[in-house]
């Protein structure tokens, strides 16, 4: 088998990898677990000299790695600059703080002397997606090297060129060979990776299928696994919100990265009393929507990752259409080269439709109307997912109150739903568990190891 990288901007095939072999893989995982014993006792000073050096790189290299997403995958350029920026933040943010998490906390029990240390684990695999074919990787990456462990990359087939990439920078930062590495290998490939008893813990970031394929066999092998799955993101418009604000925000939470994001709003709830009014915003704001090449700094939305997605994507909308959605704009594959869809929305949408109760992972817009707030929460809930959501009211009260009733891992009060280094990131439900960034994400991948002293 070989993976490809296929540009989604033309539809044609740019590069081919072969599949690394079963010996292949092995050996990797094999000189993993010999820089892990060397690296794991390295000290903080040195492991922050190198993930600073990381961060350097990746500013200094961020066009060409921009470059790379966009080709393999249609990310807008600005938003690939800006997914380089942000990676380089959460190496800083780890390197600066790693060491005072990880520090030994000192607990009063009746020892002479008692405390917690947190000690790595070893060789930790990430099956990572296509979306953000850099964040994800470092946002595990990061906090999971400065706490001493060794990374190990499935990264989805269509972005094999930035699975090496990463890789490339982590060697040209001076880390010890091995500490993090790339394996290209096919989904079909990784119970074999977890099966082997040099690995000790996986995380995955995907759909709730992946991850439950992925969660069976780390259940059967006993191993620890974090799992960030879909979502079918909330987006709550009450009454009294500030209407333009959370227009514009509306659009840009709907069509950030294609449409193809796990934190994306995509079922945007509104109370009634406003239903009409933000409609009519939200559906011309849609429409001034500038489509076209990706490369081009202008560009707001461009092509789905690949053709099958966008292939799913059209028959999700259709079947939500035949059950009685009703399209207000949008809803069809754009007549051009490449893999474009129209940013949508459709209304009418309830309970039954996959409009309602799938994630559409594309720049398509769910709207439905409530009765009022409580209806609104009710609606928010009424998902088999739970991953972020968003409030917007100008009474921050109520909105916090109303927070506390809202099921998912994060509540944005008039904001777009976004992860930062120093909050934790992840969801409940088929969205998922455990938690990355933070100070939690980094003690996922440790040993919590008690200390009793007499």
């Amino acid at each position: 088998m070989s993976l490809e990288t296929v540009n989604p901007h033309t539809g044609k095939l740019i590069k081919s990898f072969d599949e690394y072999s079963s010996e292949q893989v092995k050996e990797i995982i094999d000189k993993s677990q010999l820089s892990f014993y060397k690296w794991k006792e390295t000290d903080f000073a040195l492991r922050k000299k190198l993930m600073l050096n990381v961060a350097n790189i990746l500013r200094k290299d961020k066009r060409k790695y921009s470059e790379l997403m966009t080709i393999e995958m249609g990310k807008p350029i600005t938003q690939a600059e800006a997914e380089v920026e942000k990676c380089a933040c959460v190496c800083e943010y780890y390197a600066d703080n790693a060491e005072a998490i990880l520090s030994k906390e000192i607990i009063d029990t009746d020892a002479s002397e008692s405390f917690v240390r947190f000690d790595p684990l070893g060789v930790i695999l990430a099956v990572m997606p296509w979306n953000f074919p850099f964040w994800q990787v470092f946002r595990f990456a990061a906090p999971a090297i400065m706490a001493g462990n060794i990374g190990l990359l499935k990264h989805a087939s269509n972005v094999p060129q930035c699975a090496l990439a990463i890789q490339e920078v982590f060697q040209k930062a001076d880390f010890p060979e091995y500490t993090f590495s790339t394996l290209l290998i096919g989904s079909s490939n990784v119970n074999e990776v977890i099966s082997n008893n040099i690995v000790k813990a996986v995380t995955l970031t995907g759909s709730d299928y992946a991850g439950r394929k992925v969660a069976e066999q780390c259940g059967k092998m006993l191993k620890k696994s974090v799992m960030e799955l879909g979502g079918s993101d909330p987006f709550i418009v009450l009454k009294d919100a500030d209407i333009d604000l959370a227009v514009s925000t509306a659009v840009t939470a709907r069509l950030i990265n294609n449409g193809q994001s796990c934190i994306a709003a995509k079922r945007f709830i509104v109370e009634e009393v406003i239903y009409d009014k933000f409609t009519q915003k939200f559906v011309a704001k849609m429409e001034k929507t500038k489509i076209g090449d990706p490369m081009n700094k202008d560009t707001e939305l461009g092509p789905l990752a690949r053709k099958d997605l966008l292939l799913e994507l059209d028959e999700q909308v259709k079947r939500s259409v035949k059950l009685g959605a009703r399209i207000l704009t949008g809803c069809y594959q754009l007549e051009r080269e490449g893999y474009y869809y129209a940013p949508s929305i459709i209304a009418n949408v309830t309970k039954g439709m996959p409009a309602y109760d799938e994630e559409l992972f594309g720049p398509i817009a769910s709207l439905i109307l409530a009765k009022d707030e409580n209806d609104a929460i009710r609606i928010a809930n009424d998902t088999l997912f739970g991953l972020g959501s968003s409030l917007w009211t100008k009474d921050r009260a109520k909105a916090k109150k109303l927070a506390e009733k809202i099921e998912a891992g994060s509540v944005f009060i008039n904001g777009l739903v976004k992860s930062d280094p120093r909050l934790p990131f992840g969801g409940i439900k088929l969205s998922g568990y455990g938690r990355e960034l933070s100070h939690y994400g980094i003690k996922e991948f440790v040993n919590i190891k008690t200390v009793w002293v007499k």
